[in-house]
């Protein structure tokens, strides 16, 4: 769980809206999954994707996904391997046209389709809530 400080600079840095959102899917996680979180800083800045913040979920050695915080910015990237693409793909019609639009935009590396959600609201909530249950299956009752 977060500290108080690091509520208030993250508020401070995407606004209580965003904060919101970003509560709501880091509870999901939380409670649906056996992840580990690490929040840090960041000390470089991505260009296509500038933030100050991430909170990595991993279990193991292996990253389930992360959310990225810039200034009056929310993200959520999710990597998709080969096996997990084709399982998306087959789920076309049960994701919002806005969902699949993000995700078909992305190229596909030698490591998976790396896909950045940006989060304005809680529209693709579900949808991302669906793709997390592509990359691991649910292991806590909800």
């Amino acid at each position: 769980m977060l500290d108080q400080n690091a509520k208030k600079e993250l508020e401070s840095l995407i606004g209580i809206e965003k904060l919101s959102i970003f509560n709501t899917l880091y509870n999901h996680i939380k409670d649906t999954y056996e992840v580990e979180s690490k929040f840090k800083e960041l000390k470089y800045v991505n260009k296509q994707w500038p933030a100050n913040y991430e909170i990595k979920f991993t279990k193991g050695s292996k990253t389930f996904c992360g959310f990225y915080f810039g200034e009056n910015r929310l993200g959520l990237l999710i990597i998709f391997g080969k096996e997990e693409r084709t399982k998306v793909e087959s789920l076309k019609n049960e994701l919002s046209t806005k969902a699949y639009k993000i995700y078909d935009k992305e190229d596909i590396y030698h490591d998976g389709k790396w896909v950045m959600f940006e989060l304005e609201d809680l529209s693709l909530v579900n949808d991302i809530q669906k793709l997390l249950t592509i990359k691991r299956k649910p292991n806590k009752l909800v």
